[in-house]
């Protein structure tokens, strides 16, 4: 694991809102239920932050459904990639991500869209037909699903000043992503190694503690969970985005209905994947100091 001090640098929209966040000090309490609040708060207002991205995108979905017009000159499919391309470059010029994260948001693109192809290839889901801005039947703004993933993990490191004890080295961390992507391709033809991979996955981070920070305390948690807990709320997204069309396994063609719980499985297995990524751009950090030994535990 390379050991690096310095946080990430905040972007420079972040850092004046930081600056504002630091004004709370003077009236925030330092203990007791109000101090507690005030940490949640934090939370709160700094994961909406880190999902920008993806949130502003699934409300485009969303509106597209409720109010985009079936005889628009231009395909909904074509909307919705517009609409994404032109997010990007929000988010870009309005500099609300580097261009240093940018590089890893574009390969979560591609890693997507080589998946997508294929996925859709095989019969696991499907897209509407419309629309030309597409390769075969996958509309463009589908990879922007995936670097919407991307976009929050390279956030929520800076925003929350992620640290890690015991992070296994990245190079077997790599060796295992790569088997879970291939994985994603060859259960459809050898025998499905999910369960092989999640157990894996489990002996290698299982001992690794994430530290972190919302606003004045230092707290940590086994990285499992957190997995765990992203794994639940891209579920979540992955419902609301089926139920907007934005695209539909085939037992929910008939009739929508709620994604199946095991797509869990799928999603803790490519949190693996993304994560993998995103230390490849900011590596695992160990906690400064003495902090390793005054973080309060949220699950111990």
């Amino acid at each position: 694991m390379t050991a690096v001090s310095e946080r990430p640098r905040l972007t420079s929209v972040e850092a004046r809102l930081d600056a504002l966040a630091n004004r709370l000090p003077a009236t925030a309490p330092a203990s007791g239920a109000r101090a507690r609040l005030v940490e949640f708060a934090v939370f709160v207002l700094k994961q909406a932050w880190a999902c920008v991205f993806g949130a502003a995108f699934l409300a485009v979905v969303l509106a597209a459904k409720l109010w985009y017009p079936d005889d628009a000159a231009l395909a909904r499919n074509d909307a919705l990639t517009i609409a994404a391309v032109l997010i990007q470059v929000v988010m870009v010029l309005g500099r609300l991500e580097t261009l240093r994260e940018l590089r890893v948001i574009v390969t979560f693109h591609i890693v997507g869209t080589v998946m997508e192809l294929f996925k859709t290839d095989v019969g696991s889901w499907m897209y509407a037909a419309d629309g030309v801005l597409r390769l075969g039947g996958v509309p463009l703004y589908s990879g922007f699903m995936y670097a919407a993933v991307g976009s929050y993990m390279v956030r929520v490191y800076r925003l929350f000043d992620l640290r890690f004890t015991r992070y296994p080295r990245r190079w077997i961390t790599a060796v295992v992503a790569v088997a879970i992507y291939a994985n994603f391709f060859t259960h459809h033809w050898i025998v499905d190694l999910r369960w092989v991979l999640t157990i894996a996955v489990v002996v290698l981070w299982g001992r690794t503690m994430m530290h972190f920070r919302f606003f004045r305390g230092r707290f940590r948690m086994p990285i499992l969970l957190a997995f765990a807990g992203v794994a639940v709320f891209i579920w979540l997204a992955e419902n609301i985005a089926t139920y907007a069309g934005a695209w539909l396994y085939p037992s929910q063609v008939g009739e929508w209905h709620p994604v199946d719980v095991s797509k869990l499985s799928s999603w803790f297995l490519l949190m693996i994947v993304s994560v993998v990524l995103v230390t490849w751009v900011y590596p695992p950090r160990e906690p400064q100091g003495s902090a390793r030994g005054v973080d309060r535990a949220l699950v111990d």
